[in-house]
């Protein structure tokens, strides 16, 4: 795991979440007009839900465009969704200007080596159990479920619990 000191959970004011092998399980399912269905769990919705109701804002960066994902976080109430993005450093930086968080007050949880650069850039980076082994390498924390099946709920309580002690 990550020699550098992470930014406790309790401080933590952003969420940060990939979504093909964090939200989802990482398969893509194409059909004949392109990517028509991503998979997410219910869990890590409520996860989501549960961390925004206590003050933490919840935001999406994602290197690929879908219309699955724009739905499912309109659902969640997930305002903050960068989709397409090609430097997921820069977008973490709007956004924190956006919000008046510091980068290191912000967490990410991912599962490839495209999101290692993401990773220093905040205060506490996480790497779902089925990451890549140099992800996982770079974390300050581990998921036990993989990407897709319930690591983002897993991360929610972490910071919930945090929280809730340090009152």
């Amino acid at each position: 795991m990550n020699a550098r000191k992470p930014t406790p959970l309790a401080k933590i004011r952003l969420l940060t979440l990939d979504v093909d092998g964090v939200l989802t399980d990482g398969r893509l399912y194409f059909g004949a007009r392109g990517e028509s269905l991503k998979v997410f769990h219910v869990r890590d919705g409520h996860g989501i839900k549960l961390l925004a109701a206590s003050g933490v804002t919840v935001a999406v960066i994602s290197g690929r465009r879908s219309p699955a994902v724009a739905a499912r976080m309109r659902e969640l109430a997930v305002a903050h969704v960068v989709q397409g993005c090609g430097d997921k450093v820069r977008a973490l930086a709007q956004l924190a200007r956006k919000l008046n968080v510091a980068p290191l007050e912000a967490a990410c949880l991912v599962d490839d080596t495209p999101d290692l650069p993401l990773m220093t850039a905040v205060g506490f980076a996480g790497a779902v159990a089925d990451a890549h082994r140099l992800v996982v390498a770079a974390a300050h924390w581990g998921a036990k479920s993989p990407g897709g099946q319930g690591a983002v709920r897993e991360l929610c309580d972490a910071i919930l619990r945090a929280r809730a002690r340090s009152r």
